[in-house]
């Protein structure tokens, strides 16, 4: 790749996804590209780069930006968040809403690990007398993908995932394992970018966006954040990393990653 192409990339994924892309890690711009380069046709990164520069092909500038959106995802990451959300959470907001609807949304999804993780800790201990509803979205059309078929290797699955939960969720294949279908049904899926107008995807009581803000450009993390603070419900709740925060929101006590509107974090604390 030319200095040419590294600025183009970085510019074009500033440009639509906010995200924060330094032109100078030609290795990394190079490693996600080189998979888009092969499977639409082109013999180097550099020419897939000139195509999208000199056809102005949205499609492929839009694939490019895709593959530099952050990839890093495990099955039950930061375990404690999981064990909140089941035993805490959601039961609070059960009994404030019997015979309710409770709507739950992983942003940036990835591979599809962290909305699984959710969706088997509910089929294992869901809270009765409510529906729950489980939406996952990402920017990268072949991540959703591959989270929809809800194959994973073997390294994928050794990532968080217990053998109990192995044997009880998943079948094995000849060269790794698949999901059942009855907790893949669980999950509603769509593309969103998170740059653009959240409120189209309605109202969620509990939304999961880990590890995403870091990856963002300071104008468009205030952007995002703004974003998913209109989607929460009345009572509603922000899952962030660890080290992310929301200004616009308090943190919840005792419940590291959780964020609400000031008055319903202290009436959780």
């Amino acid at each position: 790749m030319t200095p040419q192409d590294r600025e183009l990339i970085a510019r074009l994924s500033a440009e639509r996804a906010g995200l924060r892309v330094d032109p100078d890690k030609t290795y990394l711009l190079e490693n996600r590209l080189a998979p888009v380069a092969r499977r639409e046709g082109f013999a180097s990164v550099h020419d897939l780069v000139a195509a999208i520069r000199d056809r102005d092909d949205d499609r492929l500038a839009w694939r490019a930006v895709e593959a530099m959106s952050p990839t890093e995802t495990a099955f039950f990451r930061e375990p404690r968040t999981f064990e909140c959300v089941v035993s805490e959470v959601l039961p609070d907001l059960a009994m404030r809403r019997p015979g309710g609807t409770i709507r739950l949304w992983s942003a940036a999804c990835g591979g599809g690990q962290e909305v699984y993780s959710l969706a088997m800790a509910l089929s294992e201990s869901s809270p009765p007398g409510v529906t729950v509803e489980v939406f996952a979205s990402d920017l990268c059309e072949r991540r959703l993908e591959k989270a929809q078929a809800g194959v994973y290797s073997q390294f994928e699955v050794q990532r968080g995932l217990s053998a109990r939960r192995l044997v009880t969720h998943f079948e094995s294949l000849d060269d790794g394992f698949v999901l059942s279908p009855r907790v893949r049904q669980m999950v509603r899926w769509r593309r969103v970018n998170l740059m653009e107008d959240l409120s189209r995807l309605g109202q969620f009581d509990l939304v999961l966006c880990r590890g995403v803000l870091g990856h963002l450009l300071e104008d468009a993390r205030a952007r995002v954040l703004s974003g998913l603070e209109r989607t929460l419900a009345p009572g509603g709740r922000l899952v962030l990393g660890a080290g992310e925060s929301a200004p616009g929101l308090s943190p919840v006590a005792d419940r590291p990653g959780f964020h609400g509107r000031a008055s319903a974090a202290r009436a959780a604390a």
